[in-house]
């Protein structure tokens, strides 16, 4: 169990005897011999073998030019596969730390391991035995894992009680220090108090909860809602787990989605991080509820048969040495880089090393975990470019040259994590989804493992937000048709991505959603039906709809959406939070802790009064037409039109014909459009419906019949009227 660099001189003991001996075989009852025996009686899981990692080179020719530094990369997961195939029992035993580390219960008592080579003693400590530090003392092994083993009480009942608190206190190079367990399942913040406390959980058996429903199958088509359990109600409170299942959960099946993303599930001590500043990995947010309501939302999902995904947060970690990893044993290098490469100057986190034995085993375990005992159905990973580059994409734009992403400038170790993490979620988990949060572009990202890639199965298609940002900013008479075509068909060949026009990060404080991008201060005096309308009001709600459709048609394999922004939330994010000393001494006002812009108005959505309820079934169209016609996986996608001084942007996908007309004022009447199969096309969506708050301009009823009339390179076309500022979906009929 030593900590094992994967990248310097010490990887070479693992090849050798002796370690093989001390890893493996040493430790009485250790982690990796202990790990073994449980597989014994079952018909384990296993993980498919590496494959040669060459078919890259057929899918893209031009990363033969970069050969020395794939073959590389792949050759050192390789390796590292193979290493813990021999030292581990393999990457299924490996990825099951948790059941031999933290807080583990036999029929006997309860065993507390934790690594912390660091550490000069260590003690448990916690409600149970008072806490205090000489009555359960704990022994430790040459590879840095302490342990205790806490027999039963004379009743049969465990020596520390189910909810209690419990911390381990270490001396350490540091000084003597109280820590919650790397591995805790569960933690909480008591009133009044800063720092969380670790919570011993192990409900009893009737208190556990039990999984009633079976795991939807994974769609051709994903159609995400982006989701956080505490702003997700629409009064100023921290929402629950148990009201979202309840509320939230009918709410998305409805409007079409068929996959829920979950935010901020990993315990983090700051509200106001969004999550991303994680204090304990393997511990579902006390604020929203317990475990056990966690596991209640996730069985009502796959009920309504909507995948969950998780967002996960392995890029980084939280600063906080009291209750998070930093500084767990004393020392800077425990499960991070030392020094400056150890820390994220902009995001004020530790970064992982990657090339550490156990910082593998935690990471890998810690997925495996959320898949296994709470049924997650994948991962969103979170911050990708930041791990995958030493410059964590900081200040640096990226040209698509392939010399930016295969050089000195990456972080090998890094990659081959996510290698890793990917080989074991789709080996252990055939229909388990792995999105990857990537800016950079890295070329084969969604390619699999065995053929050389990085593994994910989609990469989330963050230019297009931008470009919509970008675009908002100017006035719409300006956009450039092609460049909005362009941004949204410029993703690799065989690689597949999630698109979005925004996603939690547009409406964080400091930004704005695109509905007050487009409609700004109007929507506080507009948006009620028996008000009149304003032309920002009328041009705003038109362009929420075509940007939306326009983004989901042909931006990718899936499609994302922001809780609340389906129906043009208004304003902006801003967690609670009250006024903040900088170092330099200027003072930041805060909001004094108001929920006011932490929650989703979806009675704004739902009102039949309000403008919004519109766009809100304009959404709920959109996602319906999908789910009917899989558009978004066709391998059929050709644009055939993308008309500067018209305004027009016209393809195809699958069996749908989508006209967009962004002309401000012109209606197009005879507009021929261009179309490869012969036959009746009838209107399927139009976002100018009245029902989607448009003005009915175009007669659903009318038939539209091909002729053999050669248009725009297509072999067909047919004459439609294409109202201004309005998108068309054209399905082919029977």
């Amino acid at each position: 169990m030593a900590e094992v660099n994967m990248t310097g001189g010490a990887a070479e003991k693992l090849e050798s005897s002796e370690p093989t001996q001390g890893i493996a075989e040493t430790i009485t009852d250790g982690v990796t011999k202990g790990v073994k025996e449980l597989v014994v009686g079952e018909k384990p899981q296993v993980v498919p073998k590496p494959g040669d990692g060459q078919k890259i080179y057929e899918i893209d020719p031009t990363l033969k030019d970069f050969r020395s530094h794939l073959d590389y990369r792949y050759s050192e997961y390789k390796r590292i596969r193979a290493a813990i195939d021999q030292h581990e029992g393999g990457l299924e035993v490996f990825s099951r730390g948790y059941e031999k580390l933290g807080f583990t219960r036999s029929a006997k008592g309860i065993t507390y391991r934790e690594w912390a080579p660091g550490a000069h003693s260590a003690a448990l400590v916690g409600d149970f035995n008072n806490w205090n530090p000489n009555a359960d003392t704990m022994t430790r092994d040459d590879y840095g894992v302490w342990e205790i083993f806490l027999p039963n009480n004379a009743d049969g009942s465990p020596a520390i009680p189910h909810g209690s608190r419990v911390k381990i206190r270490m001396d350490t190079p540091s000084g003597v220090k109280d820590s919650i367990s790397a591995w805790i399942k569960f933690s909480v913040q008591a009133p009044g108090e800063i720092p969380f406390n670790g919570i011993y959980y192990d409900p009893p058996e009737e208190e556990k909860y039990v999984f009633q429903h079976p795991q939807p199958k994974r769609p051709e088509s994903l159609r995400i809602y982006e989701s956080h359990i505490g702003m997700s109600s629409p009064e100023p409170k921290i929402n629950s787990y148990a009201n979202f299942r309840d509320e939230v959960l009918p709410r998305i099946k409805r409007l079409g989605y068929n996959a829920v993303q979950i935010m901020a599930i990993q315990e983090h001590s700051y509200y106001a991080s969004f999550g991303y500043h994680v204090t304990n990995f393997f511990a579902p947010s006390s604020r929203f509820g317990t475990p056990e309501d966690l596991k209640s939302l996730i069985d009502r999902a796959h009920e309504l048969g909507l995948l969950v995904l998780m967002d996960i947060v392995h890029s980084h970690s939280s600063n906080n040495t009291l209750d998070g990893l930093n500084g767990f044993d004393g020392t800077d290098t425990h499960y991070f880089h030392g020094g400056p490469r150890g820390h994220h100057w902009m995001w004020d986190s530790r970064l992982f090393n990657y090339g550490s034995w156990e910082v593998l085993r935690f990471l890998l375990s810690n997925a495996r975990w959320w898949l296994e005992e709470y049924k997650f159905d994948g991962f969103r990973f979170d911050g990708v470019t930041s791990m995958m580059y030493t410059h964590h994409g900081l200040q640096m734009t990226f040209t698509g040259n392939y010399g930016e992403y295969f050089g000195f400038a990456t972080d090998v170790d890094a990659v081959v994590y996510l290698m890793l993490v990917n080989d074991l979620i789709h080996g252990l988990y055939p229909d388990a989804v792995s999105i990857g949060e990537d800016v950079s572009g890295m070329p084969t990202f969604c390619i699999p493992v065995p053929d050389g890639g990085v593994g994910f199965d989609y990469r989330l298609h963050m230019a297009v937000a931008d470009k919509w940002i970008e675009l908002l900013k100017q006035s719409d008479e300006s956009w450039k048709m092609g460049d909005i075509v362009h941004t949204l068909t410029n993703r690799r060949w065989l690689e597949k991505c999630v698109t979005y026009a925004e996603s939690h990060d547009q409406a964080l404080v400091g930004d704005k959603t695109i509905a007050f991008w487009l409609m700004d201060k109007d929507m506080y005096d507009f948006m009620a039906l028996d008000r009149p309308s304003t032309p920002r009001i009328d041009r705003g709600i038109a362009l929420h709809k075509m940007i939306r459709l326009v983004t989901m048609g042909l931006g990718g394999e899936g499609y994302l959406n922001f809780m609340g922004n389906e129906f043009g939330h208004p304003e902006w994010i801003d967690f609670p939070r009250g006024p903040q000393t900088l170092p330099t001494g200027k003072v930041l006002p805060g909001n004094n802790n108001s929920y006011d812009k932490c929650r989703r108005r979806f009675d704004l959505g739902d009102a039949d009064f309000l403008r919004y309820r519109g766009m809100q079934e304009f959404d709920q169209a959109m996602q319906h037409l999908e789910e009917k016609y899989g558009f978004m996986t066709s391998e059929h996608q050709y644009v055939s039109r993308k008309h500067e001084e018209d305004k027009v942007i016209i393809f195809e996908r699958g069996d749908l014909v989508f006209v967009f007309n962004f002309h401000w004022s012109n209606s197009k009447k005879d507009y021929r459009v261009g179309c490869s199969k012969p036959g009746k096309y009838k209107v399927a969506l139009d976002s100018d419906d009245a029902l989607f708050g448009g003005f009915s301009r175009l007669d659903h009823d009318v038939d539209y019949f091909t002729t053999e009339h050669p248009h725009d390179n297509r072999p067909r076309s047919f004459s439609v009227y294409t109202p201004s500022r309005t998108a068309v979906v054209y399905a082919l009929t029977e």
